[in-house]
């Protein structure tokens, strides 16, 4: 693990392999961090590329915001931190992001302001709708929950939905992995995410316009993207590949880590041609 100063944040970040190729790039979604990547970081160091994988400011060892806390974090801010950081390490070429829920919402938001630095993209649990008023009003709230409570109960609450009801059956140490990276997130950092993605703008015409080579991962018990959200995202990315994985949950890269690893593998080829 390495830290480096990036618009005034600590951010904290694995940079492993090397290569010639474009890096990939993981994002992480919410309340998670960086470790949620282990198994790809081991799978793309093998074969011979170089990957990056940061904790979003507010998350695992990655401060807030310099100074204080911030009260909210808006997707276009972690999107400028990411390209920061690629580029204070020297990375002047494109590269490949890939991300999971709100992470993918940041690659999105990557490809909106940045299309020029990218090879390729992945987008795993995620969909690229605005949120509804409802749903703001939902974050607004549960992001004063978790400073109130902290994000124990929160945690416990949510493993169902993160995580397929048989991969908790029959993998119980990773459910505990997972439950144990929930609890461990910062409140104040998950509640500006919260506030904050309440306001991301609507992918679908960003979507549309890029042209390289995308991957989409969803699992067909994943509560928060349907397979409409799915074949949406699969008609907007001309040419994109959808891997439709079934019995699996929000977390496609741990649930089913080889059909995971295995689609990166052909991502990042095509990035490369």
């Amino acid at each position: 693990m390495a830290t480096m100063d990036v618009n005034g944040v600590r951010i904290a970040y694995e940079d492993a392999g090397e290569g010639s190729a474009p890096p990939l790039l993981l994002v992480h979604g919410h309340p998670f961090n960086r470790s949620m990547w282990a198994p790809q970081i081991a799978h793309v160091v093998r074969r011979g590329r170089r990957v990056i994988a940061p904790d979003l400011r507010g998350y695992g060892e990655s401060a807030a915001v310099a100074g204080g806390v911030a009260h909210s974090t808006t997707l276009d801010v972690f999107a400028c931190d990411l390209v920061a950081l690629v580029d204070a390490l020297g990375i002047a070429g494109r590269i490949v992001p890939c991300g999971l829920s709100m992470g993918g919402q940041i690659v999105m938001e990557i490809c909106r302001l940045f299309p020029e630095r990218l090879a390729g993209i992945g987008l795993a649990a995620t969909f690229p709708k605005a949120e509804t008023e409802a749903g703001k009003r939902n974050r607004a709230l549960m992001a004063e929950r978790l400073l109130s409570e902290g994000m124990g109960p929160y945690a416990e609450e949510v493993l169902g939905k993160m995580l397929a009801a048989g991969t908790i059956a029959k993998r119980p140490a990773l459910a505990r992995q997972v439950l144990d990276m929930m609890r461990r997130a910062p409140r104040e950092g998950a509640a500006a995410a919260l506030r904050g993605r309440a306001e991301r703008p609507a992918y679908e015409e960003v979507l549309a316009g890029f042209t390289g080579p995308a991957l989409i991962v969803v699992g067909d018990e994943d509560a928060f993207t349907t397979r409409a959200d799915a074949l949406l995202m699969q008609r907007l990315l001309v040419g994109s590949e959808l891997l439709w994985l079934e019995g699996i949950g929000h977390m496609p890269n741990l649930e089913s880590e080889a059909s995971f690893n295995a689609a990166l593998d052909r991502l990042l080829a095509k990035a490369e041609a």
